[in-house]
């Protein structure tokens, strides 16, 4: 049986990040590589010392999963690892989103992933790994990145309940919720009209999140939280008013 892993996003960012670190702490066959920008996969896959698959999907239309779902049942592979790690955010007042970014959001962010999951997890053999993106933001509502946090708190609420789910099956969850990554495309592609967020300090590199999220998986933790910032959020969440959380967010935004 081929042993593979899957991973959305693979474009860039996280997603590339994570196909090389899988590649190192895995035994497979193939990678399969999906996201929109062939280019951009053909040149992760370039870099591969696994043999792997690249598929031009965009994960929020039905066409494209349904051919995902076509190729894992005529190959019928053993998935190892899943990786969601496909995402978009925007940074702006609700008033200003387009309709056309607050839809993007919703279907890429919530709707593709739990489709992508659902198509996975017939092939999910015993003791593989699956990574969900969701993201520090949410652990709480956002001003200015609402609609954004709120799938991210979607991605947490989701996985929790995966990983619930499948406690008893030796298949592996967790939520992995990063504070801001500097060195991907996200800062520059969320905050085209708010430059006061393409700073922020303490940011995090993604081999940092990719290696913590990694070690978290593989001992089967619900939550990944990767630095300072994003631990502390995670408890500071739990204890604090979100009206507080909001105000004081607020106020640092506009340091």
């Amino acid at each position: 049986m081929k042993r593979i892993a899957v991973i959305t996003g693979a474009s860039s960012g996280l997603g590339r990040e994570y196909a090389h670190a899988i590649q190192n702490c895995l035994t497979l066959d193939e990678i399969w590589l999906i996201a929109r920008r062939r280019p951009q996969l053909e040149e992760t896959a370039s870099d591969l010392s696994v043999r792997a698959v690249v598929l031009s999907m965009d994960i929020t239309k039905e066409e494209d999963l349904d051919q995902l779902k076509k190729k894992l049942e005529q190959e019928e592979p053993d998935i190892i690892c899943l990786i969601n790690a496909a995402g978009m955010g925007k940074i702006d007042s609700i008033a200003s989103l387009s309709r056309e970014d607050t839809v993007r959001m919703i279907d890429l962010n919530c709707r593709g992933l739990a489709e992508v999951t659902s198509i996975c997890l017939p092939y999910l053999c015993k003791g593989a790994w699956v990574l969900q993106i969701a993201s520090i933001t949410g652990f709480q509502p956002m001003p200015y990145l609402s609609v954004y946090a709120a799938t991210k708190a979607f991605v947490q609420s989701y996985s929790k309940a995966l990983h619930h789910e499948l406690k008893d099956s030796g298949i592996h969850v967790t939520c992995v919720c990063p504070y801001w990554i500097k060195d991907t495309e996200f800062i520059g592609l969320a905050a085209e009209k708010l430059s006061d967020y393409r700073f922020m300090p303490l940011s995090l590199k993604r081999q940092d999140v990719v290696r913590k999220s990694l070690a978290d998986v593989r001992v089967n933790r619900l939550l990944s939280t990767p630095g300072l910032i994003s631990s502390s959020e995670r408890y500071l969440s739990r204890l604090l008013p979100d009206r507080l959380i909001m105000a004081v967010l607020d106020r640092f935004r506009k340091i």
